[in-house]
């Protein structure tokens, strides 16, 4: 096992959003790679647009039962812009939806995050009718949906895959931000549970040293891996500050870390440039 550079990416990224918080002039690192394209920051909670959707949608509506389906909103519009001109999405109303996102692009104004590539799996239909039809079915379904005191994340995670057109990652997503509230915030494998993607799994096998791209027998397998990658560098982190990461930063880390160095071994170059925004 091999974490320098994990750990490297992990200090001088947290390095540069506290730089920048606490207004020092650009560049906040000398590093060329973290000065030119785009990461996520060491802990989701400190992202820009998560920050938004905390502040205006999450701690306001934290007793909400259907808090998740509202999550599930945000993440897959996740703009800002678009989620305050759409208002608290509860109760549901798909014309509304699709009314302001629609106005919003004849407008030639931002309708979608960036982050996140939320296609129309494959359907002629525009993007946004696909969208709200797969909010359609989340809605009809809340009742079954809604997390349980009795679940653990991974529970949680597992009926929102089995919803049509939700698939891993974004099942992840509205889990990472659901887990904030209760009942999830006092689940059982809170620090534990992270969803693996194709980032992450290959930044998983460069931390321990196999081939970028060999596979994983399955999610089990890479969860246990992850979880011994947590433990070995849980005593560095609270070295250098940042303090014991939950499995799914973990895994976002290592997802980032993947694109780290790929630029840095000359296999390819991220989707994104840093562009600061005030």
């Amino acid at each position: 096992m091999e974490t320098t550079r994990l750990l490297y990416w992990i200090q001088e990224r947290e390095a540069i959003r506290l730089r920048r918080a606490a207004g020092q002039p650009r560049p906040w690192t000398n590093d060329p790679i973290l000065a030119t394209w785009s990461f996520t920051n060491v802990k989701r909670e400190h992202d820009r647009v998560t920050i938004w959707i905390r502040e205006d949608w999450r701690e306001p509506h934290a007793d909400d039962p259907d808090l998740f389906f509202a999550m599930a909103v945000a993440r897959l519009v996740n703009w800002p812009d678009t989620l305050a001109e759409l208002g608290y999405p509860i109760p549901w109303d798909r014309e509304h939806f699709v009314a302001v996102l629609q106005a919003r692009a004849a407008r030639g104004e931002k309708v979608w995050g960036d982050a996140y590539n939320i296609s129309n799996a494959g359907k002629s239909l525009p993007k946004v009718e696909v969208v709200a039809s797969v909010l359609d079915k989340l809605w009809t379904r809340r009742k079954v949906l809604r997390p349980r005191p009795d679940d653990c994340l991974l529970s949680f995670y597992a009926r929102l895959r089995d919803m049509d057109g939700f698939a891993s990652f974004m099942a992840a997503q509205v889990v990472a931000d659901v887990k904030q509230v209760e009942p999830l915030r006092s689940a059982r494998d809170w620090g534990r549970f992270a969803a693996p993607g194709p980032g992450s799994r290959r930044g998983l096998n460069r931390v321990l040293g196999r081939p970028v791209d060999a596979p994983w027998h399955d999610d089990d397998a890479w969860r246990a891996a992850l979880a011994r990658v947590h433990e070995a560098i849980a005593p560095d982190l609270e070295t250098i500050g940042i303090g014991r990461l939950c499995a799914q930063d973990l895994q976002s880390c290592l997802c980032e870390l993947d694109k780290f160095e790929r630029v840095r071994l000359g296999e390819g170059k991220p989707k994104r440039r840093f562009v600061p925004r005030s």
